[in-house]
């Protein structure tokens, strides 16, 4: 016996009761099967309804062999008679992104004749596989369509077309089907056949919003959300923006103009200061000039000034070139000579003062978890000679 599928009938409803046909102990919870279920089971690319029956919550909802299998946290006795209730705000945005998703694909198709080949209802976003590429461009002009239709508000209807009907229809599907054929049909944009829930009106869907077109393969797959998702997205992008153009004291729609103002301006301070640094990097060289073996401290240096500060004295020491700068709870490190070995003296360096780095021959960068004693004690020897 095979339960009433009443998500097909009336996929607004949100409660009923039903009588609980089986109930059996599994891995992950108990396997409960009704006489009648609103409960959506995982298909069609649409994550499964959840829920509560009487108190029990609903887990998971599966269909196998024609039964709609619902998986709760605890048993229910078999032969009672429950109370089952969906979650409905789930629901509405689940079949918000599922339509938003038609309207998309059947533009693309009309469009441009590239079909939907993937499709994956995440728990962030949609993405969806077309067999061609979409430009940026291209992406928008989809978007500014796919919205026209939810203000057109355009009807949503189920077919179930006989055979006969079927084999004169144009209809969009990723294999071969047989049997009672579930056709979603959006007027004059989409005819897809699909098991999945949808709205009965565009206008439900309230917003489609493409996010991203990006190579897949031989095509492209575009990122996109809809509905209560997409208006959650957009409200924070406009929040972010708007914290945005109060720290750089620009108007809204000014941000990425102050932005771009900023970057450039950091650009040259930065230049400013590595050649800042090279001065004096140049002078502290040519103190050390044949000094032999140097060890060296200097603070707020950056990984790439330590290396600049170890080439420019190690070209006029003599010897080996040992440059540490301060970090949280310890030092980085670059430690350089023109010829030798230095890998024995990092991985000594390494292992007695918690550090963690390497290099080549010649030259080494990494960091030690110590201080400023501890490394002075460990160059002695070195700096002996």
């Amino acid at each position: 016996m095979t339960a009433d599928r009443l998500y097909y009938v009336n996929q607004y409803q949100t409660e009923i009761d039903a009588i609980v046909l089986s109930c059996k102990q599994v891995k992950n919870g108990w396997l409960v099967e009704l006489d009648q279920t609103l409960f959506y089971p995982t298909g069609g690319g649409q994550p499964c309804d959840l829920g509560t029956i009487g108190e029990v919550q609903v887990l998971d909802v599966f269909e196998k062999d024609e039964h709609v299998y619902i998986t709760c946290a605890e048993p229910i006795p078999v032969g009672e008679k429950v109370h089952c209730k969906i979650d409905w705000q789930r629901r509405f945005m689940l079949m918000q992104q599922h339509s938003g998703e038609h309207i998309v694909s059947g533009i693309i198709h009309a469009r441009f004749g590239y079909d939907n080949v993937g499709f994956h209802m995440g728990s962030d976003t949609i993405t969806i596989d077309f067999s061609g590429e979409i430009s940026y461009e291209q992406m928008q002009e989809i978007e500014a369509a796919a919205n026209e239709v939810i203000y057109q508000n355009l009807a949503c209807t189920v077919l179930y077309p006989d055979e006969q009907t079927l084999a004169n229809l144009s209809y969009r599907s990723k294999k071969e089907l047989s049997g009672q054929v579930r056709l979603v049909h959006f007027n004059h944009i989409d005819l897809c056949a699909c098991c999945g829930l949808h709205v009965k009106q565009a206008g439900e869907i309230g917003l489609i919003k493409l996010l991203s077109t990006t190579k897949f393969r031989s095509g492209s797959r575009i990122e996109m959300l809809c509905g209560q998702r997409a208006l959650q997205y957009m409200n924070t992008i406009f929040e972010q923006n708007r914290s945005i153009s109060a720290l750089l004291s620009a108007k809204p729609f000014a941000t990425a103009a102050a932005a771009q103002r900023i970057s450039e301006e950091l650009k040259n301070a930065q230049y400013r200061c590595t050649c800042l640094e090279n001065e004096l990097f140049a002078r502290i060289a040519s103190e050390k000039a044949n000094a032999g073996n140097v060890l060296i401290f200097e603070k707020n240096l950056t990984p790439d000034a330590l290396r600049r500060l170890c080439d420019a004295v190690l070209h006029t020491c003599s010897g080996i070139c040992a440059v540490f700068s301060e970090k949280e709870g310890g030092y980085h490190y670059a430690i350089g000579a023109l010829d030798g070995d230095l890998r024995e003296l990092v991985r000594s360096l390494n292992a007695q003062l918690q550090g963690r780095g390497g290099g080549k021959p010649t030259f080494a960068q990494g960091s030690v978890a110590a201080d400023r004693t501890s490394i002075e004690a460990f160059f002695v020897p070195y700096l002996e000679r």
